[in-house]
């Protein structure tokens, strides 16, 4: 927990000092007493005091003064919210390596599930949409929150020839700049759709054969302010079948971190179905939820004045009058 106001907190120091200067009246009202020197008569003059419930009263104003004062200070929690603006392209590589078997039980099939299983989790107000690249880029589904569209979208995904990882990219980018042209800002930050935070996730298993440079998407998505999640999936030992020959299709990770490193964004392995569905658990709850700074000095505020009330009311009860 933090404060915005920290300074009121030194307020705290002067009830301590009420607490003191109490301690210190009981004891010199004790020893004025004692003064007396028939204790008999002390007895019949003095007043019947409640013993040690007469403390109860200075107590609890005590404590209720010190939960006003920490209200005061305004003290804040982080709290997780759900982004309801943000922007997300799923790009996902459908090139003839997809087809190797390291992963049962194919790289496309078990991404296909690992896929639709982030759409169930993201968050609902996230706009989500997808893309599929082998020679070229294809956006299947334009952002939207229809999360049935963008999960039939990966069913009817199939192989292809070549792979444009680069081109998946920008083609991400220049999906999400033309959503952004279409949100209405909520705000004067928001004004072009600047102020909504958009990501693109991208799942690829080898390198890029055709198409623009991974590097210069990279540093296209660095301008534009949207990083990269980048899923290696698959194995190094991965193969496929091609015209009767076994051709390897190994991971290409070194590529993939500079999409990631230059863009800002962040890189991930994944060499198991459940590996991939842990990765896309943990974006999912990266994406789809922000923490932010939550006030939390209204408990105290109800504590500390049912104190202060509580309090009043003991020494009325008690002692018949208000500390």
């Amino acid at each position: 927990m933090s404060f915005a106001h920290p300074w009121w907190l030194a307020g705290a120091a002067l009830v301590v000092a009420l607490a003191v200067g109490y301690v210190l009246a009981q004891r010199r009202t004790r020893r004025h007493t004692l003064r007396f020197a028939n204790l008999d008569l002390l007895d019949r003059v003095a007043p019947k005091r409640p013993g040690r419930w007469r403390h109860l009263p200075p107590a609890l104003l005590l404590v209720g003064l010190i939960g006003l004062t920490v209200a005061v200070a305004g003290p804040t929690a982080e709290a997780r919210e759900p982004r309801n603006r943000a922007t997300v392209m799923l790009a996902i590589d459908v090139s003839l390596s997809m087809e190797a078997t390291d992963v049962a039980p194919n790289r496309l099939d078990a991404a296909k599930e690992a896929a639709k299983q982030f759409v169930d989790d993201l968050t609902p107000g996230v706009n989500l949409g997808v893309v599929s690249f082998a020679g070229i880029a294809t956006v299947l589904v334009p952002p939207t929150t229809d999360r049935a569209a963008a999960k039939q979208a990966i069913d009817s995904l199939t192989l292809d020839q070549r792979t444009a990882t680069g081109e998946a990219v920008i083609s991400s980018l220049q999906t999400i700049e033309a959503f952004a042209k279409t949100v209405a800002p909520v705000s004067q930050d928001d004004a072009g759709g600047a102020g909504v935070p958009a990501r693109i996730v991208l799942m690829t298993d080898g390198k890029r054969t055709v198409g623009r440079t991974e590097q210069d998407a990279a540093e296209r998505a660095a301008q534009a302010k949207v990083p990269v999640s980048v899923i290696a999936f698959g194995t190094d030992h991965g193969y496929i079948t091609v015209e009767g020959e076994q051709v390897d299709v190994p991971l290409d990770t070194e590529a993939m971190q500079q999409i990631a490193q230059i863009s800002g964004g962040d890189f991930h392995t994944a060499a198991t179905s459940e590996e991939l569905k842990s990765v896309y658990s943990q974006l999912g709850e990266q994406i789809g939820y922000e923490t932010k700074q939550q006030d939390v000095s209204r408990p105290w505020l109800i504590a500390g004045t049912v104190l202060v009330l509580l309090g009043a009311a003991a020494g009325l009860v008690i002692v018949q009058r208000i500390p």
